[in-house]
């Protein structure tokens, strides 16, 4: 068979289904007249940033040697372990 498959995306796409322009938007949004750049573009605003936010105190990476059960029951917790471990540390260390 050489047709599309059922299940495959069409590839063309209704400009009218883009996202609605706001006036912040426009704003920040290059301007140029006759091909010449009038006014270059500020910056993506109203759209999300991809990445993750800038980290005030950036954290170190250090290597540690763990008991293999204890690194697999920290695994076992789901995404996020490291940073649940940390915090776990945190609270152990404002104890003391």
């Amino acid at each position: 068979m050489s047709g599309k498959s059922a299940g495959s995306k069409p590839t063309w796409v209704d400009p009218d289904d883009g996202v609605e322009w706001t006036d912040e938007m426009f704003g920040h949004a290059e301007f140029a007249v006759g091909g010449k750049v009038v006014r270059p573009a500020t910056g993506k605003i109203g759209l999300s940033k991809r990445g993750r936010p800038k980290l005030v105190v950036t954290k170190q990476q250090v290597s540690v040697r763990l008991d293999p059960d204890v690194l697999a029951a920290l695994r076992s917790l789901g995404p996020g372990w490291q940073g649940r471990m940390n915090d776990a540390l945190r609270e152990w260390l404002a104890k003391r």
